[in-house]
């Protein structure tokens, strides 16, 4: 088992970064890793045939909110991407050209009466503003003076289209609050939820709001010096009831994408008993990771050196996580947000030998 950052590192062609999604979404290739002996290649419209009765599929319903604001010091241009509201009310923010910046100053918006007072800035070009307005208010002003914060590999000159609001966007969304799109709900439709369902499988969800320290590289050499983001999520107790007894009957807990994990494994106890949870979580799973509340995880592939690659290798086991992504570079698999996804089998769980 390795902490070298260098470990994790794999080439990726250009070619293979998707800018768009595949449509019908379901239509994106699936790559079938829950058996060590053999990769099969499937498409997400495949999911069903892979289900058991029993089984409990949970997703993240947080929903995009448009993070990306370009701002003013004076004549200063400062680009602004909302990472996370704190519980006084403030946002955390990664900040471009911050070396302009003090605290206590104002910035404003064009074409906004709105503005934002600097109350902290960290070294790296993070800070927290206060903005003039909040709620409803806040809404109205980021739906007229913000833009989707796209991952920096989907390349938009002009920035986001009106057909990016569509695609960046699950059929889960319900609670507002996420820089990123939790990207393996991208891949859901009404038709293929409706196949799930007809499976007797079933399906609940939590919130987990994705923060722009997700795109994050990770710069540490030792993996264990990285500094993990913290993320708020929520878990009700009726969502929780509802994973214990699947898994007290014996059914798989099938995660619908990383974040989706992150939070499960943040509220599961020493003995896999998901409680209610709401608060941060900046749990950072690598291998050497005993999984306690996940069985079954389907994600879209990573970045190279990313936290979210060693989140897989930890799930999967290294060498089979290896396996599947020379697999998928090798057959000209389409990796990241737009991309296509995989299915991986936990290799070291609490509730097994």
């Amino acid at each position: 088992m390795s902490n070298r950052t260098e470990d994790f590192d794999f080439h990726l062609p250009d070619a293979l970064i998707a800018q768009e999604p595949a449509r019908p979404r379901e239509s994106a290739r699936l790559l079938d890793a829950t058996t060590p002996t053999a990769l099969v290649d499937r498409h997400v419209r495949d999911l069903p045939n892979l289900l058991r009765k029993g089984d409990l599929l949970v997703a993240n319903n947080t929903a995009v909110i448009r993070a990306q604001l370009h701002a003013l010091r004076n004549e200063a241009k400062i680009g602004i991407t909302l990472d996370q509201i704190r519980p006084d009310g403030t946002w955390h923010v990664l900040v471009r050209n911050a070396r302009r910046l003090k605290v206590g100053d104002t910035l404003t918006f064009p074409n906004s009466v709105q503005t934002a007072l600097v109350t902290a800035l960290e070294p790296g070009g993070g800070a927290c503003l206060r903005f003039s307005c909040e709620g409803d208010a806040f809404d109205a002003f980021l739906q007229a003076a913000g833009a989707l914060a796209l991952p920096p590999y989907i390349h938009r000159p002009d920035g986001p289209t009106a057909q990016d609001t569509k695609d960046y966007a699950t059929i889960f969304e319900r609670h507002k609050g996420a820089v990123a799109a939790p990207t393996a709900g991208l891949h859901f439709t009404p038709e293929l939820l409706a196949a799930v369902d007809a499976t007797g499988a079933e399906r609940c969800a939590l919130t987990l709001h994705v923060g722009a320290g997700t795109f994050l590289p990770v710069r540490a050499d030792d993996i264990t010096q990285h500094h993990m983001h913290s993320e708020h999520g929520v878990i009700t107790a009726q969502t929780a009831e509802r994973i214990n007894a699947t898994r007290a009957a014996g059914g798989r807990i099938i995660a619908i994408g990383t974040t989706t994990l992150r939070l499960l494994e943040s509220a599961a106890d020493a003995y896999g008993i998901i409680h209610p949870f709401a608060g941060e979580t900046a749990i950072f799973i690598r291998p050497g990771y005993r999984f306690k509340a996940v069985d079954v995880l389907m994600t879209n592939f990573h970045l190279p050196r990313s936290t979210l690659f060693m989140l897989v290798c930890a799930f999967a086991g290294q060498e089979q996580a290896k396996a599947a992504y020379a697999h998928a570079l090798s057959t000209g698999y389409r990796f990241y947000s737009y991309g296509d996804a995989c299915l991986l089998q936990c290799a070291n769980s609490i509730h097994t030998p």
